[in-house]
């Protein structure tokens, strides 16, 4: 069953998302146990409130449903790296050309700018119109610069099923959440009750 939600079902940010936020982008389709699954951007609203949230959009940005689309699209990709980091395994080609699609898209150096009266300047050029690009392009670079920087080897998926969230390993923790974490340990203390004679 699937369900749209606005917040994610009581779980907290998992650990890492405040630093990368295509952390988060993955983190926006939620499977939860009984096969429900909540998707954090499963309306053009939904999505304008997400970008909203962490900055990348202004409250009155008007996302339609074809940017809605390719905010959903690049998240397939990033968990597809996600999948393959964590996992060891080779990345699918098309996932990495979708993320180095969407960082060239836009450019997000500042560029030089000059005005006649003040001078020159740098500044990320932002018309109304390439919001959604711009977010895109901002959550592709932060997912590269996750899979190539210090923090990769730190990468892992909730260790707890049905979980699918990806978090940054901090000690020994490897669940997203809290939640996560008392329904592995439920089930591990279960599995011994039931195979002790």
């Amino acid at each position: 069953m699937n369900e749209t939600a606005t917040e994610q079902p009581g779980l907290s940010p998992a650990q890492g998302e405040e630093a990368h936020l295509s952390l988060a982008l993955a983190n926006s389709s939620i499977t939860l146990t009984g096969g429900h699954t909540v998707d954090l951007l499963g309306t053009p609203a939904q999505v304008n409130q997400w970008l909203t949230e962490r900055g990348l959009a202004p409250v009155d940005a008007g996302v339609r449903e074809v940017c809605a689309t390719q905010l959903r699209s690049l998240r397939e990709q990033v968990r597809s790296l996600f999948a393959s980091r964590t996992e060891g395994l080779p990345a699918l080609p098309a996932a990495v050309r979708a993320v180095n699609d969407a960082m060239t898209r836009v450019p997000i150096a500042p560029l030089l700018q000059w005005d006649d009266k003040t001078g020159p300047y740098r500044a990320t050029p932002h018309p109304t119109s390439a919001i959604v690009d711009h977010a895109v392009a901002t959550l592709a670079a932060d997912a590269a610069d996750l899979l190539t920087g210090p923090d990769a080897d730190r990468l892992t998926a909730c260790g707890s099923a049905p979980c699918n969230r990806y978090l940054l390993r901090h000690g020994r923790r490897h669940w997203c959440s809290t939640r996560c974490g008392d329904r592995a340990r439920a089930a591990r203390a279960y599995a011994r009750r039931t195979t002790t004679p």
